[in-house]
């Protein structure tokens, strides 16, 4: 068991790390808090357009320091960008800040789930295919390294997801060893 203040979702885009981060943080009596939203209302800018004007590597860096600050913050779900794992300073800051948990989701449902979303700018050229099976050999590593629970979405929607997730952690995610009592289950 890893005792942490935070639940981390990460996992690759359309795996359902906002959906059922909303669904967990109402569970547990927690906020919720998405690490891509926060970039955009610290920049004024959506992620597209931190892509066009300052490109990855830019929006990285903006990534980085938000994560640092949701971290430093109050008891949270915290869902992070598809992306965020491959800086190895956020791997540790993950790991060392929260109970991470990989959502996992394979190539064919990430494509049903983002067939009709135009706001990624990683699949916004090309073969959307094969940038996500590229992106899943980059990252499913490093997801697998960070993550203190792996769990399947493919199958799921999201509530459903959340409710079997949340039987999962009530076992397994400890907050109470930081003086912080689990709160009561919501309805």
């Amino acid at each position: 068991m890893n005792p942490a203040r935070h639940l981390v979702l990460v996992g690759p885009m359309g795996a359902g790390k906002t959906s059922i981060g909303r669904c967990l943080a109402r569970h547990f009596g927690l906020d919720f808090a998405d690490s891509d939203h926060e970039v955009e209302v610290r920049t004024g800018a959506g992620i597209p357009t931190i892509f066009e004007c300052e490109g990855e590597a830019g929006f990285r860096a903006r990534e980085r320091e938000a994560l640092a600050v949701l971290l430093a913050g109050p008891d949270a779900v915290l869902a992070t960008g598809g992306g965020a794992v491959l800086d190895a300073g956020n791997r540790q800051l993950l790991a060392d800040h929260g109970f991470v948990v990989h959502l996992r989701a394979d190539v064919p449902a990430q494509l049903e789930r983002l067939a009709r979303d135009r706001s990624r700018p990683l699949l916004a050229t090309g073969d959307r295919e094969a940038t996500l099976r590229r992106l899943a050999a980059e990252r499913d590593p490093l997801y697998a390294e960070v993550a203190d629970l792996a769990f399947d979405t493919r199958h799921l929607p999201a509530a459903d997801a959340a409710r079997r997730l949340a039987g999962l952690l009530e076992s397994q995610w400890r907050r109470e060893a930081l003086g912080q009592p689990r709160p009561e289950p919501a309805a």
